[in-house]
């Protein structure tokens, strides 16, 4: 039921961002310089039927192979085309036709825009949900993303598990989605409104990190988020009581995390090499390093650059030999908050 929904409503019901009745399915922070650069570079039809409710472009991605979920009408694929050059690829996933077709429809003319030879960009019809039917390579992806459309699926537990199945060892989910600060009622699951505004969808986030740990996904972390305002008064009432918020997540494929931030006395310091970031680098809305400053840092932080494409851009000191306990200011709770998103108050805390 929801695939028919989905399909229907940003197919056939919505013919524009315009037509949205709330904000949940809308960007609303201002893209970096470099993402609104190649935002210009992207088709005014692709833009115009764009949903998304985040920024889905992590950094360091030159020549990464990515896998977008989701693609829509191809907005992110297209400008993630640009920053992973034409040594990288961009593979889109999407089940609605009429989406698809916008974003195959300007496929040689975005490469023509983009100055390639040969094109890097490629959309595929199917649903997220059975990704495994898809024919699509496992351990291939450096890096996975999905711009507010994992809520519109069904079994979200499948769609995590196949992401892990088809990342690299190191590479990562980073993905932005609606979420609830508690479980939405099964009554409203298949409103096709609400769940085509991505709202009766949102997992609860307790939920979330349970499906995300479950699926190998051991330390989900925050990178931004805000609350929704549920503008239309016919849909703020099915919902009263229930509050919202978009949210990017960063999941890494890495072996032995651990569940909590343990401390073994390490330290990075940054090199400012990652473009965009040269001053800071921003891990999560926890971790923002800066650069040529020794940051202390946990072990499942000191792993998520270590032994990922971050390496490069680092210098590493201490190893996994004494452990010193739990950093003191970590531990579990509501993740979202008046104050994410800025950077500890010493940086002796490692979140």
């Amino acid at each position: 039921m929801n695939l028919e929904n989905s399909q229907d409503y940003y197919g056939r019901v919505l013919e524009g961002s315009s037509d949205l009745k709330t904000d949940a399915c809308c960007t609303a922070e201002a893209p970096p310089p470099a993402i609104l650069k190649a935002m210009m570079n992207v088709h005014e039809d692709v833009r115009a039927r764009y949903y998304g409710c985040g920024l889905v472009a992590p950094q360091a991605i030159e020549g990464a192979h990515i896998l977008d979920l989701g693609s829509g009408s191809g907005q992110d694929a297209y400008i993630l085309a640009q920053m992973v050059g034409e040594r990288g690829t961009v593979t889109g996933v999407d089940a609605t036709p009429e989406q698809l077709a916008v974003a195959r429809e300007h496929l040689d003319w975005h490469r023509e825009r983009f100055g390639y030879a040969e094109g890097n960009v490629s959309f595929v019809e199917g649903d997220i949900e059975k990704l495994g039917a898809l024919d699509l390579p496992a351990g291939h992806y450096d890096v996975i993303v999905s711009n507010c459309v994992i809520n519109l699926v069904a079994d979200k537990r499948v769609v995590f598990a196949a992401a892990h199945d088809l990342l690299k060892q190191g590479g990562e989910l980073y993905f932005s989605d609606v979420y609830a600060e508690r479980r939405v009622p099964d009554a409203l699951k298949d409103d096709p409104v609400l769940h085509g505004e991505c709202l009766s969808g949102a997992l609860y986030w307790g939920d979330f990190l349970a499906l995300a740990k479950e699926a190998g996904f051991a330390d989900p972390r925050l990178v931004t988020s805000r609350p929704l305002e549920i503008g239309n008064p016919q849909v703020a009432e099915k919902l009263d009581g229930v509050a919202f918020h978009s949210a990017t997540y960063r999941l890494f494929k890495l072996p032995d995390l651990e569940t909590q931030c343990e401390d073994y006395g390490q330290a990075v310091r940054y090199r400012g090499t990652v473009e965009g970031q040269e001053r800071v680098f921003e891990l999560d809305g926890h971790h923002r390093i800066e650069a040529g400053r020794m940051f202390p840092i946990c072990g499942n932080s000191w792993k998520m650059l270590a032994d990922t494409r971050f390496a490069g851009h680092f210098d590493f000191f201490g190893d996994f030999t004494t452990h010193y306990g739990v950093f003191p200011d970590c531990g579990i709770a509501v993740p979202f908050g008046a104050d994410e998103g800025t950077a500890p108050a010493s940086p002796a805390a490692c979140c």
